[in-house]
């Protein structure tokens, strides 16, 4: 098995026909090589369509990985992968919370019908 074929992992459908996720390894070594390609030209013109065809990935999908290592590194304006991740950890806390606060609602409601019913029967 060649290199490019190691690096992609299978789609949870178990085919490569699907969509590929590649390793961390892989993309940082893809967003390097496009780095370096550019500083050796002196200019950005072709790199990812080179780099890419090169590395058997989809232009569009390096040119991703290029602009969030480019947020990540701050030398282009954007959320960066971290606060990204925070405000998905965040929004998922929240949405949690508010559910667990419906459940102890609607169990101080039933309590209350209940301790009503109680003092009623006295």
């Amino acid at each position: 098995m060649d290199q490019k074929n190691s690096d992609v992992e299978k789609s949870k459908s178990g085919n490569l026909r699907g969509k590929r996720t590649y390793s961390v390894e892989f993309r940082q070594r893809a967003v390097r090589m496009v780095n370096q390609l550019r500083s050796e030209l002196g200019a950005s013109r072709g790199t990812i369509t080179r780099v890419a065809s090169q590395l058997g990935v989809h232009p569009d999908t390096l040119g991703v990985w290029i602009r969030k290592s480019e947020i990540d590194s701050g030398t282009r304006e954007g959320v960066s992968t971290v606060q990204s991740e925070t405000e998905k950890k965040l929004r998922q806390e929240l949405k949690e919370l508010r559910r667990a606060n419906e459940i102890l609602r609607a169990a101080s409601v039933f309590f209350a019908t209940e301790l009503d019913g109680q003092q009623n029967k006295y």
